[in-house]
């Protein structure tokens, strides 16, 4: 449910356009107010429909820092985590 864009790296090596975000994840944001920063996806709230990334934090008022969600559809998958057998079996599907 939560898909992101590949880039062109991974497009051309998976033949896919896009993939569900998971944790472990590289990401680059392409938009918003963190847009160019790059990071590991912390969490996935499959609740909020977000994600959360490591070197994007805001400030509360009390000056702790908190990790800020961040929508999938706003960022671009630049390393993608193949240890597990189901997503080694869903990016060969498409090469073969």
């Amino acid at each position: 449910m939560l898909v992101s864009t590949l880039s062109k790296e991974l497009r051309a090596k998976y033949k896919r356009r896009n993939l569900s975000v998971r944790k472990g994840d590289k990401v680059k944001i392409m938009r918003g107010e963190f847009k160019g920063i790059t990071g590991e996806v912390l969490n996935v709230s499959l609740k909020d429909y977000t994600i959360y990334v490591d070197s994007v934090k805001s400030k509360k008022a009390n000056g702790t820092e908190v990790p800020r969600p961040i929508s999938p559809s706003n960022v671009m998958l630049t390393e993608i985590i193949t240890e597990d057998k189901e997503r080694r079996d869903l990016l060969e599907r498409k090469t073969k």
